[in-house]
């Protein structure tokens, strides 16, 4: 199927390369197997090719765009589901304690994921649902969404444009990047869990 999309790209005008390449930065966010990246690091070849139709900044901006504008989807379907689901109790197996510490801890620390968001594959969508549940501020987390995706893709579409047409090379450093990352994640939320868990039972003894 990437082969097929890329293939597809490659025989494009310019401007329907372009409005490809903000659909799949648009909807990464929204369903994250999407493979944007790769699709994007191809869009970056075409600049690299000498026919200069295939413009870096024109790409910056619309694929950073695009995905600026899908992790505000998701946020505000968070901020829409958390209102009138999660929130009103809807969902019986959350209790209102566990609502209680994600909005403290994404008010404490949700700016700053947001931030790094496009740099931890796996967690973009959650990170932008979770954004909008707790209420987090629109403007401020559109701002810094799309900082996080500009400077992404800048390493992105440098990556296309430096490696060329090898793009089963870039695809599987990118998916070793994205599998480390999650891993590191799991590692760090499994470590959490298991020291909060301690801690509580070393508090019922005493």
């Amino acid at each position: 199927m990437l082969e097929d999309a890329i293939n597809y790209i490659s025989t494009l005008s310019p401007f329907w390369v372009y409005v490809t390449l903000f659909f799949f930065a648009f909807i990464e966010n929204v369903f994250p197997p999407s493979p944007s990246d790769v699709i994007i690091v191809f869009g970056a070849t075409l600049i690299s090719s000498g026919d200069g139709e295939i413009s870096f900044v024109l790409l910056l901006i619309i694929t950073s765009f695009g995905s600026s504008l899908g992790f505000m989807l998701m946020y505000y379907v968070g901020k829409l589901l958390g209102e009138k689901i999660v929130r009103n109790g809807k969902l019986k197996f959350i209790t209102p304690e566990s609502i209680d510490k994600t909005d403290l801890w994404f008010r404490k620390y949700g700016y700053k994921l947001i931030l790094a968001n496009r740099f931890m594959p796996g967690t973009r969508s959650v990170i932008s649902f979770f954004s909008g549940f707790s209420e987090l501020g629109p403007k401020r987390t559109f701002t810094l969404a799309t900082i996080s995706a500009f400077l992404w893709n800048v390493l992105v579409i440098y990556l296309g444009m430096a490696m060329g047409n090898n793009v089963e090379k870039i695809d599987y450093y990118l998916t070793t990047y994205s599998n480390i990352i999650i891993a590191v994640t799991v590692i760090v939320v499994a470590y959490v869990i298991i020291h909060k868990f301690i801690l509580k039972k070393r508090a019922e003894k005493n």
